[in-house]
């Protein structure tokens, strides 16, 4: 048996049987703050904002320039020719960029409570000089939704847009946050709400979650024929 996205209730399963208050957390916060694996992992102690129940999220991308190693010239990955100096392209230079982008997100109550606790017993680790509440790499934290989610004898989940089936995952959990929030609240303001939390530079990659959520087509669908009798 397979669905396209978790319930509350479903989150609450593989909690109860993480090994650890580490492993609770991760998959609580993924949940509760709907945000990307990537930016869970970055989260430093000096991010939360106990006295203002608020934490920084930096979400960090990272981009390849294409120049022309003649005249510097931005190039496309399929330039052959460079479009300004016209010599041939054998050998581009290749520079990184990171691009940051921060937003602050609220946190309630239970998973403010969770974090005092948890960094209270001595929870976060140090890593390069931050004190980082999650000591561990995206391989193991993909480890730990997956086996939990499989001791708590979860389905697996069917992607509702390509019909492929997956095993529950951290980005599961920020899809469950973001379809819980358009069921409560689905206007215009709502979704507005929501592209902000999830840090979505697009307002169609927030709509979907619309029409995963969207359950009022069936609903008025049946009413069309509500006196009809079998």
């Amino acid at each position: 048996m397979t669905k396209a996205y978790l319930e509350p209730s479903d989150i609450e399963l593989v909690k109860q049987v993480a090994a650890n208050l580490r492993d609770k957390i991760l998959i609580h916060i993924l949940f509760r703050l709907g945000c990307r694996i990537s930016e869970a992992l970055s989260i430093k102690v000096d991010d939360i904002d106990f006295a203002q129940s608020t934490v920084t999220i930096i979400h960090l991308k990272r981009r390849l320039k294409l120049s022309c190693t003649n005249c510097g010239t931005r190039l496309g990955a399929a330039h052959i020719f460079c479009p300004k100096c016209g010599g041939k392209i054998e050998k581009t230079q290749i520079e990184e960029q990171e691009h940051r982008r921060q937003r602050v997100l609220p946190v309630d109550k239970a998973t403010q409570k969770m974090l005092e606790e948890y960094i209270r017993r001595g929870g976060p680790v140090t890593r390069y000089g931050k004190k980082l509440i999650f000591g561990i790499n995206r391989h193991r934290a993909w480890q730990v939704v997956k086996e939990c989610a499989e001791k708590a004898g979860l389905p697996k989940l069917v992607n509702p847009e390509t019909g492929k089936v997956h095993n529950v995952s951290p980005h599961k959990l920020r899809d469950a946050f973001a379809v819980n929030a358009v069921k409560v609240n689905d206007s215009g303001d709502g979704l507005r709400l929501l592209q902000e939390h999830l840090g979505h530079q697009s307002f169609n990659t927030t709509a979907k979650y619309r029409k995963v959520a969207g359950e009022e087509h069936r609903e008025w669908y049946e009413k069309l024929w509500k006196a009809d009798k079998p």
